[in-house]
This record gives structure tokens, C-alpha cells and sequence, in this order.
């Protein structure tokens, strides 16, 4: 009879304890529904742990996992979905949603084939193409990242989440942004995310500490700031008026975000009013203003989106924000887009967590065409990471400002600091004395841009240097008394990386005859060889670049064969390149072919010197001088450097006075 009771006794145990599991899952699930997902964890793993029944328990973990997930808890999503899967979940999306949160885990390998298993459930699935897209993406942005440098500011972040940073009219030294750290005026935990009550705080930058101060709540009169969860501020554009998202949670019934304004007058802000946009039973959160003031950007969830919560355009008329208008499929997606930005430059910036990404929620820039069609570009890395990145800001007129992160490193949602470093340009030259190779001082240089540019300047020890404009075409040319103009061509449009430019000018002088490097002919012959043209080529360049010179092309022969063979020879030889010269545009009245035969043997330099050993400085390559040199190598040498072309300088007052067209 007491074992009777007994089962008695744990049989009504059992049906109360039963009656409390499901009370609990209902809670539970009542949370959820209204996005109180930090409670609706809570009440689940109550649930979990008190319930018997295998498929309950089983639907309670992938509650859990859901919640996580759109907590941005991405590791604990993977954790609790996993466990999911192994007790066999019938719906297939538990395999897209981990996969999803071991991409954002950075777990690639075993995210490609969870997505590869849903997709042999719901073939074409675009969220799970999305996400295999976006791992081959982000192997490309973090092999080749933008330019942008980042830094958490340590100063300005807590323990809590700190994120949608503003700045003040643009300017760089203040902000407003919001929080949840413990300065926050409501001291209740939200049922949403587990923290205290975010809060508007303003945080200024102390020039000479180098740093920002301590944020300070934005007011502390309770009217911007109240018992209820402020945050996702905009800014006129000089500052003076604000429009926020405020968000009242009732116990009884599901109370969406709404945005209120309000106006600050003697630093004082007033009591903020609501925004009538589409009615206070829909979400209208994250406002984001124009930089006219006229449209107002926000989110929301309401009837005629495409799936999660979307971005949402208003119109100022008659002083209020009407006729919102969706801005279309370019933009919103299934999932979420939030947290819109427009930047000074018209630019739109939002967070999305569907175009293809890095990880959880990834910044994206939009601009719009003259058709009003939207192109939509991911941020790249390293803005974006395996984490949550949202709620950018820009300082009005530079690429540089703040973003919201919770990526590997921060303790909550945190605030980065961003900038692009400037593409700076810079020409650094040397002159040198082409003969004898040394600096020369003093030489006038001349730089002229197709930007306008039109510089002279004078060498120091040598050298000369500017900064440079992108997009511009520049030349670069010396000139002094004595001397041949040498220039130099460069350019820095298309470039998008800094680079310095680095120029060497060589000035002939022109009281020797300078030779022309590779000008052949065939044995016995005037006819150029083939090898010939690129340094004639270069002598026209010379020509064109000192157009007041008239010159002498001058050929001369070794001693071998006879002395009026070899006069008759030359001067063929000359008028070969004179001919040469002519034929490619150069005027004849500046040009004197001459042929000197055997005559005038080569006198060693000292460029000569250093490449043959068997000659010094000075040394006149005589036919007496070659024949009494040692071997036949040698004396072929010899011969060989008596063999020449060279010019030299005979006026520098020529005029043009027609310009005959090249023969073709």
C-alpha cells in the first residue's frame, strides 16, 4: 500500500513537472517571437533541462540556436545547431544555418560542406550560393586588401556594446553614438540582447591629450535619454537637430522601435516627438538623413519588403517625412539590411547579411546611377571580418571616420577608427653630365603637367624634386648653355597606389662630338644595318627635344683599305643617316652629312678606358698606335672603335622655317 502511494506521489510529480516543462517552452517561444531572444534562451534551457521527451528537447536546441543567431553569437549558433543536426532536425535549414555560423566562425572548409548538403535538400538555394560565393570572396579580399587602416579606440569602448557612431557636423572631434555600458540611464537588462538599456552617449577629442575624453551620457535631464532603450542617432547637418530610435518594451504586447526628433537649443535638447512614417505597430528604426536634410533612410520590417527588415526612403514635404518608398531589390534582400549611412558625397552605406560577405552583417557602398539604378559594392577587408561589422560614419570631406565591430579582438560591439591614407606622388631627379657622368649643379629644369603644371627650377648638388597630382601627364626637361636638352616622360593617371617617381637626365656637352652608340652598315657598304634604327630613333628624340640645333653627322672609318675608299666611304655612310633622319620628319636644313675617312682617329675617353683595359685615358687609336699592340684581339678592337658615327653640334640659333611632311 506505501509503494502504491509512492507511485501516486511521483505520477502527479511527474504530470506538474510535465505542466511546468511546457509553460516554459511557451514562455519561451512567446519571447522569441517578439525578439527577446537573450530571455527566450534562458527560459529554453529551463525547459531543456527539465524536458523527457526527445523531439521536444531537440526543438528547444535549435530554438536556442536561432536565438544566438540573431543574438550574432555566431560560435554559440554553430554549437547548438550542431547538436541539432546530430538528433537528425527534419528541416533542412538547420544545415544552411550552420554553415552560416561556421563561415562566420571562419571554419571554410566544414561551412562549404554544410552548405553542399543543403543544397543537395533545396537545390538553388540562393542564400547557401550566397555563402559559398562569399568564401571564395573573402579568400579574394583578404589575399588583396583595401588600403584602409583600422584601429579599435580603446578609450571610447566598454565592456558593453558601443556602436552607430555620428559625428557632430561632420567634424572630427565629436561623436555621438550608442550604449549599453553602465553609465546608461535605464538600469533595466534587455530581454533582447542580456545588457542594460542602450543609451545616446557624446565623447569629445582632446587635442592635446591626443585621445578622446571619457564619453559622457548625451543628456542628463532624462529627455533624450529615459528608462527605455535609445540609440542609431542621425544628425543635421550642422548638428543642431537629432533623429533616433527609441524602443518601449511591454510586457503585454509587441512594441516596435519608432524614431523620434528633437532640436537642441543653448545645448539644451528638447522633448523628442515621434515621427509618424508607417504607424507605431511597425518597426521604423536606424534613421539616417541626407546631407540636405531632405530624405530620411531608416529600417523596418513593415508590409511590401523583401524578407527580413530592409532600408526605406521618406521625403521632407511641408516639414515632415512622408510617402516611404522601399528602395527595391538592388538594395534589400531576403535578410536583413540595416544601419544605412549617406555619406557627404551622396554615397549610401549600409550592413547586410545576405550579399555576399565575410561573415555575419558586412558593410556595403551603393551609389546610383543617372538611370537611378543602384550598384551595390562590398567594403572589402580588412573593414569587414568573420563578425558583425555595421554603423559606419564618415568625417565630411576625407575617407577616414568609425565603424561598429564585434570581430575577433573586441569584447562586445566596439568602435574602429578607419582612414585611407592619402596617394601622394613624389619626383625625385638627378642631373648628370652625360661625358664625364658627374651631378651637374645649377641646370635649369623644367617641369610641365597636363594639369597645368609649368615649373622651372634649378639643380642642388645635382638633383631637383616636387610633389606630383594624380591623373596627370608629366615632362620633365634639363637645360643649361653648353649642353644638349635631355627630358624624361611619365605619368601618374590610373594609379591608385603612392609611388615615387625617380628621373635621370643626361646633358651632352656640345663642344665635343658625341658618338652614337650601334650605328652598323654592311661590310664595305653605306646601307644601314637592321640593328641601326633604334639608335637613330633615339637621335631623333634628341633632335626633337633641342629644335634650335643644327649638327653634323660625321663618319668615320679604320685605316684598313685605301684612303680614298675609305673618304668616299664615309661620306656615303653619313648621308645614310642624314637621309634616315629626313625621311622621319627632320628638317635637312638642319642636318650636314660629312665623311672624314680614315682621318680622324678616336681618342680613348673614359668610359673607353674602363671597358678595355689595354687602354687608358687619352690613348689616339693611330694606325701606328693599333699596330703596335700585342695581339690581333686587340688591334680588331681598336679598329673597331675608329669605325663610327657621331655628331656634333654646329649651331643652336636654328629657326624652323617649314616642317616637310615624313616620307612614307
Amino acid at each position: 500500500m506505501r509503494g502504491f502511494s509512492w507511485i501516486i506521489i511521483l505520477l502527479i510529480f511527474t504530470i506538474l513537472s510535465s505542466c511546468t516543462t511546457a509553460k516554459l517552452g511557451r514562455v519561451a517561444l512567446s519571447s522569441q517571437e517578439i525578439g527577446e531572444y537573450h530571455k527566450a534562451i534562458e527560459k529554453y534551457r529551463k525547459a531543456n533541462r527539465k524536458e523527457n521527451d526527445r523531439e521536444k528537447r531537440m526543438e528547444y536546441t535549435y530554438a536556442i540556436a536561432e536565438c544566438y543567431r540573431h543574438l550574432g553569437q555566431y560560435e554559440m549558433a554553430a554549437l547548438y545547431y550542431r547538436n541539432t543536426i546530430r538528433r537528425s532536425h527534419p528541416d533542412p535549414k538547420a544545415l544552411l544555418w550552420y554553415a552560416e555560423m561556421l563561415r562566420a566562425s571562419q571554419r571554410y572548409e566544414e561551412a562549404l560542406e554544410n552548405y553542399r548538403l543543403y543544397l543537395e535538400e533545396a537545390p538553388g538555394d540562393q542564400r547557401a550560393l550566397n555563402g559559398m560565393e562569399s568564401i571564395r570572396l573573402t579568400q579574394l579580399w583578404t589575399a588583396s586588401p583595401t588600403k584602409h587602416i583600422i584601429n579599435p579606440i580603446k578609450e571610447l569602448n566598454s565592456r558593453e556594446s558601443d556602436f552607430s557612431p555620428v559625428f557632430v557636423g561632420g567634424r572630427d572631434n565629436e561623436i555621438i553614438f550608442t550604449s549599453t555600458r553602465k553609465a546608461a540611464t535605464g538600469k533595466r537588462k534587455s530581454m533582447i540582447h542580456g545588457q542594460m538599456f542602450a543609451d545616446l552617449f557624446r565623447a569629445q577629442y582632446n587635442v592635446q591629450r591626443q585621445k578622446w575624453d571619457t564619453p559622457q551620457p548625451l543628456d542628463q535631464n532624462f529627455i533624450v535619454n529615459t528608462a527605455e532603450e535609445e540609440g542609431a542617432a542621425t544628425l543635421s547637418g550642422i548638428g543642431d537637430q537629432m533623429i533616433f530610435t527609441r524602443s518601449a518594451y511591454e510586457k503585454t504586447r509587441n512594441s516596435p522601435p519608432q524614431v523620434f526628433a528633437t532640436s537642441q537649443v543653448r545645448g539644451t535638447w528638447a522633448e523628442p516627438n515621434r515621427l509618424e512614417i508607417l504607424g507605431d505597430s511597425i518597426m521604423v528604426a536606424h534613421p539616417a538623413l541626407s546631407p540636405d536634410g531632405s530624405k530620411l533612410y531608416f529600417v523596418s520590417d513593415g508590409p511590401g519588403g523583401y524578407g527580413g527588415k530592409d532600408i526605406w526612403v521618406a521625403e521632407k514635404s511641408g516639414g515632415f517625412f512622408a510617402n516611404p518608398v522601399n528602395l527595391g531589390q538592388a538594395i534589400n534582400t531576403p535578410g536583413d539590411e540595416m544601419f544605412p549611412y549617406v555619406r557627404d558625397n551622396g554615397e549610401l552605406y549600409f550592413a547586410s547579411n545576405y550579399h555576399p560577405g565575410m561573415g555575419g552583417f558586412d558593410i556595403f557602398r551603393a551609389t546610383k546611377d543617372d538611370n537611378g539604378n543602384w550598384t551595390v559594392e562590398n567594403m572589402g577587408y580588412p573593414v569587414n571580418s568573420a563578425g558583425d561589422d555595421f554603423g559606419i560614419a564618415f568625417i565630411n570631406g576625407r575617407n577616414e571616420g568609425m565603424f561598429s565591430s564585434n570581430r575577433k579582438g573586441s569584447r562586445s560591439d566596439d568602435l574602429y577608427s578607419f582612414f585611407v591614407p592619402p596617394t601622394i606622388f613624389q619626383l625625385a631627379g638627378e642631373v648628370y653630365n652625360k661625358e664625364t657622368n658627374t651631378v651637374m649643379d645649377g641646370v635649369t629644369v623644367r617641369i610641365i603637367g597636363t594639369d597645368g603644371t609649368n615649373l622651372r627650377m634649378r639643380t642642388q648638388n645635382g638633383k631637383f624634386q616636387m610633389k606630383l597630382q594624380p591623373e596627370t601627364e608629366y615632362i620633365v626637361a634639363g637645360f643649361r648653355e653648353g649642353y644638349l636638352i635631355d627630358k624624361a616622360g611619365f605619368t601618374t593617371e590610373g594609379l591608385t597606389d603612392s609611388k615615387d617617381f625617380k628621373v635621370e637626365l643626361y646633358l651632352t656637352p656640345t663642344e665635343n662630338p658625341v658618338n652614337l652608340e650601334n650605328i652598323n652598315y654592311a661590310f664595305g657598304s653605306a646601307d644601314l644595318m637592321p640593328e641601326s634604327i633604334a639608335a637613330l630613333d633615339t637621335l631623333i628624340e634628341l633632335l626633337q627635344a633641342n629644335p634650335t640645333i643644327t649638327i653634323e653627322l660625321m663618319a668615320h672609318t679604320d685605316h684598313v683599305g685605301s684612303e680614298q675608299f675609305n673618304f668616299e666611304l664615309s661620306q656615303r655612310r653619313a648621308q645614310s643617316v642624314v637621309n634616315y633622319l629626313i625621311e622621319k620628319g627632320i628638317n635637312p636644313g638642319r642636318l650636314v652629312a660629312k665623311g672624314y675617312g680614315e682621318t680622324w682617329p678616336k681618342t680613348v675617353t673614359r668610359e673607353i678606358a674602363a671597358r678595355y683595359d689595354f687602354l687608358k685615358r687619352g690613348d689616339i687609336l693611330t694606325e701606328d698606335f693599333i699596330n703596335k699592340l700585342p695581339d690581333e684581339e686587340k688591334k680588331q678592337i681598336a679598329q673597331g672603335l675608329n669605325r663610327r658615327t657621331e655628331f656634333r653640334v654646329l649651331r643652336t640659333d636654328y629657326i624652323e622655317t617649314f616642317s616637310p611632311e615624313p616620307q612614307r
